[in-house]
């Protein structure tokens, strides 16, 4: 989300009702000529400068003038209200998924014609609103555990290593022995602590509220047969998510009473310098972790091991990141979103940006030959041809951004040793419930 962003799309009633407002507005002023124009509203502040660059080297080669802007961490959904009241709206912006889409689904152009959406090598992954394509998925990502190799292979070297190779860590009760070993010889090591700082900053908390917290759901959602947002939710994993988080907690480069105030900056920095060895986050950490100086060759990524299914666990694969276009945009500008899409998947430059510059893995046919030099997506890449069942984004299904900041709250004052367990079971459980009828009810 660095993914400091990720805070998924996913509205509050009240939100969604104020989206209802704005119907009136969210139309964009073409440009003067008849070229149109294109303003997108990107999600990804990791991916932000890429955008810009490209965005001027487009307008270079066709003359159309390219605006991008971002919204900071944890922000896109209130920017995006904001902008979709101006007459400029932005012609090309971006929701998580079912849920996201549900809130603005009366400002998504049909995308059936478009080149992204005809270009998809598995055409069901895109968002449908009743016949129409409302949103094209143009990155998969892949998140879970990522490891250090250098300080993980010291590791291995030591006398009472519970294991001797990453291959032998399979399972949570060998993570654990890992981390616990690493935390117990950190000074030799040159640690700080087995991993990063579980950071509850807005930039890191959705690591944990969010990401961590898809696991519990993923695996009930599993069980009981379920594919599709469920108005209750039984809380039977999450004596495995707490298993997880007090492993994060009790082997860490940080106390729990100081992880308030930790960034995601911050669990990057930790993670590049080598202060820790093991680090949650996903292929999108790449971009990061490359500026602060780690090589490709330094990194890899196992599943968060869940002590469910581990011996067919895979890592977390999906995707929130879907292209809406404007359908209050002007007919000029609409179709210049939508040659600026087609340009971005099938020219050189393009997809060089898309794959290289950001280290996205895409779904289009014209880019599935393209190699990524992204670790991380290497490591994803291997782990679906392993024969494991990668891990389904089921937080799409979350059903708004205040049962995640509840659940997080819960969190971290349980860290903090101010609340109890009891309390982010009832976040998880009984909040599920009370916003799936507030949203009813707002209806």
């Amino acid at each position: 989300m660095n993914r400091t962003l990720k805070s998924t799309l996913a509205l509050v009633a009240v939100g969604a009702m104020a989206v209802g407002t704005l119907s009136a507005c969210g139309s964009s002023s073409s440009s003067s000529d008849s070229k149109g124009q294109v303003y997108y509203l990107n999600f990804k502040p990791e991916a932000a400068d890429a955008w810009k660059a490209i965005a001027k080297e487009y307008t270079k080669e066709t003359g159309v003038q390219v605006n991008v802007q971002t919204a900071a961490s944890g922000t896109y959904e209130q920017k995006l209200k904001s902008e979709m009241s101006k007459s400029n709206a932005p012609t090309l912006f971006q929701v998580n998924g079912p849920v996201g889409l549900a809130s603005w689904k009366d400002y998504t152009a049909d995308m059936s014609n478009s080149a992204v959406y005809k270009d998809l090598i598995n055409k069901d992954v895109a968002l449908k609103n009743g016949n129409e394509v409302a949103g094209v998925p143009y990155v998969m990502e892949t998140y879970g555990i990522i490891y250090n190799k250098s300080i993980l292979n010291k590791y291995f070297k030591l006398s009472d290593a519970a294991v001797k190779s990453v291959e032998e860590i399979n399972s949570f009760d060998k993570l654990k022995a890992v981390a616990d070993g690493l935390q117990k010889h950190k000074s030799e090591l040159g640690l700080d602590g087995a991993f990063t700082s579980a950071g509850f900053d807005s930039s890191s908390d959705w690591r944990f509220k969010t990401h961590l917290a898809n696991l519990p759901l993923y695996y009930e959602l599993k069980a009981d047969g379920v594919t599709e947002q469920p108005k209750t939710v039984k809380g039977t994993y999450l004596p495995q998510f707490k298993n997880v988080f007090d492993m994060y907690l009790t082997d860490s480069t940080t106390p729990k009473t100081q992880i308030s105030s930790k960034t995601a900056d911050d669990a990057t920095s930790e993670f590049a310098t080598s202060k820790a060895a093991l680090y949650q986050n996903g292929t999108w950490a790449w971009t990061d972790l490359q500026k602060a100086g780690m090589k490709a060759s330094d990194i890899g990524m196992m599943p968060i091991y869940f002590g469910v299914d581990d011996a067919n666990e895979g890592l977390a694969t999906g995707s929130e990141n879907y292209w809406c276009i404007n359908k209050n945009a002007s007919d000029a500008d609409k179709k210049a979103t939508e040659a600026f899409l087609k340009w971005m998947i099938t020219n050189k430059k393009g997809q060089d940006a898309l794959s290289t510059k950001m280290g996205f893995t895409t779904p289009f046919k014209s880019m599935s030959s393209i190699k990524s030099d992204n670790p991380l997506v290497q490591a994803a890449q291997k782990d679906q041809s392993s024969g494991k069942t990668q891990v389904s984004w089921n937080f799409t299904l979350m059903p708004s951004e205040t049962w995640k900041n509840n659940l997080g709250s819960a969190m971290l004052e349980y860290a903090q040793g101010t609340g109890k367990w009891d309390s982010v079971k009832s976040a998880f459980v009984d909040g599920w419930a009370k916003e799936i009828q507030s949203a009813a009810s707002a209806e």
